[in-house]
């Protein structure tokens, strides 16, 4: 079985509780600490067993394989892969099976993770996943005022619209937002903007 670790808990004796997104669950395992085991970080992904424990409620989580990629290595991608991947976690969190939607989100980022500005990719892929789950208000009405926008618009958590003056938040051009919500596409932001965008969904799915 393959998946990404979306969390890692440490317990008593250095023992680990791994949380990680497969293709159509959540699975939380118990690893045993020693020294013949594999090293485990966030964000990976792996190949993996998952056996029945005596020592545990949990399931043990066994043979475990790192299915490495070109930018692992890479700190600066890697620490905004982890950032991202954590977001999964707590969106996910208290739910055992998934549609395999997310998993599939998560292989389509990491393909192209070293090719583009990483960012940039969370962000597109968050708009998806907005799109997915029926949350994008791509209307662009304003969440507090309930009023249409036509200028001076700007995004809070999870990517909800509202004016300036409702959120006070950084404004962004409207026919910009609108090539996000329709096309999933940062083309039209500059790079500030794009760290703008980073940090709201760094607040939450």
């Amino acid at each position: 079985m393959q998946g990404y670790i979306i969390n890692i808990t440490r317990v008593k004796d250095e023992d680990l509780i791994v949380v990680i997104l497969t293709h159509d669950s959540i699975k939380t395992l118990y690893r045993f600490y020693g020294a013949r085991h594999s090293t485990i970080h966030l964000g990976y992904k792996i190949d993996f067993e998952s056996l029945a424990s005596l020592k545990s409620t949990i399931p043990q989580l066994r043979s475990v394989l790192h299915l490495g990629t070109p930018w692992n290595i890479h700190r600066e991608r890697m620490l905004a892969w982890q950032a991202f991947i954590r977001l999964f976690y707590l969106h996910l969190k208290d739910v055992a099976l998934i549609d395999t939607f997310y998993f599939d989100l998560l292989e389509s980022c990491a393909d192209i993770w070293y090719k583009q500005n990483p960012k940039r990719i969370a962000i597109e892929a968050y708009s998806k996943l907005l799109r997915f789950e029926g949350r994008l208000h791509d209307d662009l009405i304003c969440f507090n005022c309930e009023e249409p926008i036509k200028e001076d618009l700007t995004l809070i958590r999870a990517f909800l619209p509202a004016h300036k003056h409702c959120a006070w938040n950084q404004t962004f051009e409207r026919l910009h937002v609108k090539t996000l919500f329709e096309e999933h596409s940062t083309i039209a932001f500059d790079d500030e903007e794009v760290e703008s965008l980073w940090k709201i969904m760094l607040e939450g799915f």
